[in-house]
């Protein structure tokens, strides 16, 4: 109870004097980002990191850092409050907990700092705007993608991203939905892969154990995708075999996409640039929208050549 009352002093503080962004721009000073990042072990997540500094780097002026979580949701909170000690300017997060995160998310905002939330939500209205592609949709194209390749008939499993990240939930929920519209198609199994290849190798590994039948796999990252594809292998079962679908489109998926090894996946952009031209306006004190939608593409082997891997 007492360290919530002191946290309450400090963003009431916090409020009364930090500038606001508009006001830093015209000062000329320094503008100051900071980017709270789930954690830098996920290959993407670097990516994403990596690509924000380049692009906050086109800016005359800009200040920007970025914090790794290391996949711990109280150390990423602790990212957060910090970050608004440091006085940031505008505050970019993607949340890995949608609702233990909710309530500093809503703190630093009701405080005065503009939040930008980054391909996650969480679970607030305090926020200025959401950027990212529609998880949903791309679970539902998923979906009817691979009930178009298995011709209406056979067995499903389903590697899980983190489980209480928004995009996780959105994903899960909403393939199987859609897949549910298929009678002749069943989901056999859901399991748990966090995003990360080590973790899908021992997921796919505990499935083959159990001896769980399944005709495909819909991994909700190319990372886990190519875990499994690992774990298949070892095995002694063919990845061309079985029906892979990922998002991300990351160049291994590419290279695996034209193999055979895996049959399609959806890109899934950093955001970076977006990111950055949203933040500059709210920096700049413009009005933005509340939600802002980036494409996401279907990549099979017919333009797999054609379009370019996010990394």
């Amino acid at each position: 109870m007492i360290e919530k009352s002191l946290l309450g002093l400090t963003l009431l503080w916090l409020a009364a004097t930090v500038a606001p962004p508009a006001v830093a721009a015209q000062a000329g000073r320094p503008l100051l980002i900071g980017f709270s990042q789930d954690t830098l072990a996920n290959d993407w997540r670097v990516a994403q990191v990596d690509a924000l500094k380049r692009a906050f780097a086109r800016y005359p002026n800009v200040r920007f850092v970025a914090t790794d979580g290391r996949g711990d949701t109280a150390r990423q909170i602790c990212d957060i409050e910090d970050l608004a000690h440091r006085h940031v300017d505008v505050l970019l997060v993607s949340p890995r907990d949608a609702l233990a995160m909710a309530p500093v998310i809503s703190r630093v905002y009701r405080s005065g700092i503009p939040v930008v939330l980054l391909t996650r939500r969480a679970a607030t209205a305090d926020y200025t705007t959401l950027i990212g592609p529609d998880d949903a949709a791309i679970a539902r194209r998923a979906a009817r993608y691979m009930a178009r390749q298995m011709h209406d008939r056979g067995n499903i499993v389903v590697l899980q991203g983190l489980p209480a990240a928004a995009t996780t939930q959105l994903r899960t929920q909403a393939f199987a939905e859609e897949i549910g519209h298929y009678r002749g198609i069943r989901i056999t199994a859901t399991r748990v892969g966090n995003y990360l290849r080590g973790d899908a190798i021992r997921a796919t590994e505990e499935l083959l154990r159990q001896h769980l039948p399944f005709d495909a796999i819909f991994a909700q990252s190319d990372s886990m995708a190519a875990g499994a594809r690992i774990a298949l292998r070892k095995a002694g079962r063919d990845p061309h075999a079985t029906l892979i679908v990922g998002i991300d489109y990351i160049q291994e998926a590419r290279s695996a996409i034209l193999d055979g090894e895996q049959s399609a996946s959806f890109t899934y952009p950093t955001c970076a640039t977006t990111a950055a031209r949203v933040t500059m306006a709210i920096a700049h004190g413009k009005r933005v929208p509340k939600r802002v939608l980036v494409e996401s593409i279907l990549v099979t082997r017919e333009n797999a050549r054609r379009i370019k891997p996010i990394f």
